[in-house]
């Protein structure tokens, strides 16, 4: 049986409570460029994390790390998924034991409607999201079921891509700018389903260009620079904290 290692002691870490998703000394490269330097930090589960920092300060990175997309190609460190080393998995791996990406692009399938889109994704059978399910969650989706899903606004394909990863019944969800190009009114929408999902036990890893709404969702935050964690606490001490803001976030 594998178990999961003890993290607590580690000094990036912002607490010793037991962890969800465990993301220990990762390093990754994109060929020869050293992009993810070293970074550790807990998630715990049902929380929202925010995951911050400048351009190129390594976020995405992270996430395609965590997720085991082979690109950047994490050379050392372990993941570690509710006892379960992800690190040792390929992508597909991964998601099958309740990881799901949502990635910036969204990556809605082409020529499938939008109920077509979350049937392919979904496991079978359904154990917790169920496609009615899922329309109650988005309804805008319920409405458009028979649309195709490239023809969809795209506030509502941002709806698809999470729908589509819930569908498989996850159990960490990984959010890679998902606010970009979206109204604010969209915004507070996918926010409020956000909540609602947290409620019902989701994990989730948010990385948002616009800090203070990603702050204002999470419980944590985690602030990258230059491929390494300069911060790991509450996201309202970011939020309190006009000098680490202005400093690692522009704000």
């Amino acid at each position: 049986m594998n178990v999961k290692p003890d993290f607590s002691k580690n000094a990036n870490m912002a607490t010793t409570a037991p962890a969800f998703l465990s993301v220990w000394d990762v390093h990754a490269y994109y060929g020869e460029s050293y992009i993810v330097q070293g970074i550790s930090f807990n998630v715990h589960e049902g929380e929202i994390l925010a995951l911050l920092g400048r351009n190129g300060a390594g976020k995405t990175s992270t996430l395609r790390s965590i997720a085991r997309l082979g690109n950047p190609q994490v050379k050392h460190g372990e993941i570690w998924l509710d006892h379960q080393p992800l690190h040792n998995m390929t992508s597909y791996e991964a998601a099958t034991v309740g990881l799901g990406l949502v990635p910036e692009d969204r990556r809605i399938f082409a020529g499938l409607t939008v109920e077509e889109n979350l049937k392919l994704a979904q496991i079978a059978p359904p154990v917790g999201w169920s496609i009615e399910r899922l329309y109650e969650l988005f309804p805008r989706l319920g409405e458009r079921r028979n649309q195709e899903g490239v023809t969809l606004s795209g506030g509502e394909q941002q709806m698809l891509a999470i729908a589509r990863a819930l569908a498989r019944d996850i159990k960490v969800l990984l959010l890679d700018e998902p606010y970009e190009g979206l109204a604010p009114v969209i915004v507070d929408e996918i926010e409020k389903t956000l909540i609602h999902i947290k409620e019902q036990g989701m994990t989730t890893v948010i990385v948002e260009q616009n800090a203070v709404r990603a702050l204002e969702l999470a419980d944590r935050a985690v602030i990258l620079d230059t491929g390494g964690i300069v911060f790991d606490g509450s996201a309202a001490e970011v939020l309190g904290n006009a000098d680490l803001r202005a400093e690692y976030l522009a704000i």
